[in-house]
């Protein structure tokens, strides 16, 4: 397995998990991320890896709904996402994307797998979970955002930066820098 799949595959996991996780009464409490609740965070990250398959001439197919089962709609669709990755040839599809030519295996890695990290996040938080993330994946997601520019702060991507408090943690100063508010 590559380090890109490898990685989403962890990623994918560990979303799945705090899916899981969502009590019954929680999907409709509010996310960190303003207007969404526990279930649009999941519905976001559903949508995105359909967007990013579409960039490549193909889709989720027919998944379940993420209003009538949120779990088992993000496992159909993680499961697409792999299976492309763990494909060579689909892997290296190309695309001329926002940031110039690049492969939906790049784009999976850079995107969607940081998506996962942060999502991860707003979910365990709307969800009253345990929020705390790998410190691996914080420190290479919070590496990975000089990549994105100015459009980082973009409207729909990440808020504007927070001043994390003195002595913050490495995963409070990466959520202060993506917009979020972890404490």
């Amino acid at each position: 397995m590559n380090d890109i799949s490898g990685r989403y595959a962890r990623l994918s996991d560990a979303f799945a998990a705090t899916v899981a996780a969502v009590p019954d009464g929680r999907w409709s409490a509010p996310s960190p991320c303003e207007g969404w609740t526990a279930r649009d965070v999941v519905r976001h990250v559903v949508d995105t890896q359909g967007m990013f398959l579409r960039l490549v001439g193909r889709d989720l197919g027919d998944i379940p709904s993420v209003d009538a089962d949120p779990a088992a709609a993000w496992d159909a669709a993680r499961a697409v996402v792999r299976a492309d990755l763990d494909d060579p040839e689909l892997a290296d599809a190309g695309y001329d994307g926002y940031f110039g030519p690049t492969t939906f295996a790049r784009s999976v890695d850079r995107f969607l797998s940081f998506d996962l990290v942060v999502h991860r996040w707003d979910l365990a938080r709307a969800a009253g979970l345990d929020d705390r993330l790998d410190p691996e994946d914080v420190r290479w997601a919070h590496g990975n955002t000089a990549a994105f520019g100015d459009s980082m702060r973009g409207n729909g991507v990440c808020g504007p930066e927070l001043a994390p408090p003195e002595g913050a943690d490495a995963q409070t100063r990466f959520l202060a820098f993506v917009g979020r508010r972890a404490w």
